[in-house]
């Protein structure tokens, strides 16, 4: 192309057209990126982005969070607290963090009482508590904590060999309990013989298993607890009530006898009599909810339709290729047409009405080693029974998938492969590529 002035001009044209382009089209990325924001963790575990149980429960946290941090604002310190919290800042934007330097300005760390460096005041709706471990798993519990606008009782019927919520064998409900209590609830244990009644603060009653027949003054003030609106979680086992019926047939259930029998749990190596959750219902206590539920040694669980104005959900359906035995549960187990019930079995369900001018609500599960320390960590059941709890004492805010705890990702080499490591990086390639370009340079020089 003969390049004279007018060619020499359209080419500077499309130049500065071209320039004038590209900053317009760097303007409107940069708009755009003021506006939206993705972002993309390929990190272990996804380590650096929240779980979704805290996306979850974070998008219904209202109102603005205050969190101020004891350290110097340029150190490492600080930067460590603004890396952790910025996941929860991009989903929450009205979280605020301010630092105080206690070198500075030590009477503002000695009313915060401070104890060390690096400590976290977390300020929310009037509350406020602090914070010194920095883990997902700490910090959503703490704003769990300050959600709550009132101290929740946890109470759980104890003298009957009942399994408890403070107990540490593998058939109590021990680390379950831990759970609560750091999700900001009060445990305490109730003697009927004792008490005159259930004590009207108590969030809810917790009745896990019994082994031994209650007097019937006791179940009497347990009717009237559920007479006069309380909230009722009941962990039941595969046998006699030890007393109870009265109160299953206040509340309309139906429990035939036998064990739950799940074939599909041999697939996973697992005993045949743990059920494994098939279906969930569409119910708060679910929420969202998809992990697989374990349910040891559970027993069908029924409600008689138009009970007492109570309103049934059936949350846990399980087996659906199973069946319940009647037979005894440790001998051979096999469907027996005519005596056995066949699958889909109900093992968990939720009962609400309106009482007294509130919401009453009890939740009935067919095993009690269901929440027990030796079976808590077996998928989401401890997810579930939180939200179980939760939905009972009114916190239907707070349902959610259960942070995960920070998953160890520390690589640890002994002495001897990280010497080889270090010989092959600093010594074997420097002389390979040294020699590479040595030998080209001789080639090329005798070419």
């Amino acid at each position: 192309m003969e390049l004279n002035r007018k060619t020499r001009l359209a080419l500077a044209v499309h130049h500065w057209v071209f320039i004038v382009l590209l900053l317009i089209l760097a303007a409107l990325l940069a708009a755009l990126s003021r506006q939206y924001h993705t972002s993309w963790d390929l990190s272990l575990n996804a380590r650096n982005s929240l779980s979704p149980g805290s996306q979850a429960f974070l998008a219904k946290l209202s109102g603005p969070v205050r969190i101020t941090a004891y350290c110097a604002p340029d150190g490492d310190t600080a930067r460590a607290i603004r890396d952790f919290l910025t996941p929860y800042q991009r989903v929450k934007r009205d979280m605020a963090l301010t630092f105080v330097d206690p070198d500075r300005e030590p009477q503002l760390a000695r009313a915060a009482g401070i104890q060390r460096e690096g400590e976290l005041v977390v300020e929310y709706a009037g509350r406020s508590e602090h914070l010194t471990l920095l883990n997902e798993m700490s910090f959503t519990n703490l704003l769990m904590r300050l959600a709550r606008d009132r101290e929740r009782v946890v109470m759980y019927l104890d003298g009957h060999g009942e399994r408890k919520l403070e107990g540490g064998a593998n058939f109590d409900l021990g680390e379950f309990g831990g759970q609560l209590t750091r999700r900001g609830f009060r445990l305490s244990p109730l003697k009927l013989t004792l008490a005159q009644e259930v004590p009207a603060n108590a969030a809810l009653l917790v009745i896990a298993g019994p082994r031994v027949d209650l007097l019937p003054g006791e179940v009497d003030k347990l009717k009237a607890w559920l007479y006069r609106g309380g909230n009722l979680l009941w962990l039941m086992e595969p046998g006699p009530l030890h007393g109870l019926q009265p109160l299953a047939e206040q509340l309309g259930l139906v429990l035939n006898p036998g064990v739950v029998v799940d074939p599909a749990a041999q697939n996973l190596n697992a005993p045949p009599t743990w059920a494994l959750s098939a279906a969930y219902a569409h119910h708060p206590v679910i929420g969202p909810m998809e992990l697989v539920t374990v349910f040891p040694m559970a027993r069908a669980v029924g409600v008689a339709e138009a009970h007492d104005d109570w309103q049934a959900t059936s949350l846990v359906e399980v087996a659906p290729r199973g069946w319940v035995e009647t037979g005894p549960p440790n001998g051979p187990l096999r469907f027996d047409k005519g005596q056995d019930t066949p699958g889909p079995v109900t093992v968990a369900v939720a009962l609400e009405r309106h009482r007294e001018g509130h919401a009453q609500r009890v939740v009935v599960v067919g095993s009690a080693d269901f929440l027990s320390n030796q079976f808590l960590g077996n998928g989401g059941n401890l997810d579930l029974g939180v939200n179980m709890i939760n939905w009972l004492a009114g916190d239907d805010n707070l349902i959610s998938i259960q942070p995960r705890p920070t998953r160890d990702a520390e690589f640890a080499l002994s002495r001897s492969r990280a010497s080889g490591i270090a010989l092959v990086f600093l010594v074997v390639l420097p002389l390979a590529f040294l020699s590479m370009g040595g030998l080209l340079w001789w080639r090329r020089r005798k070419g």
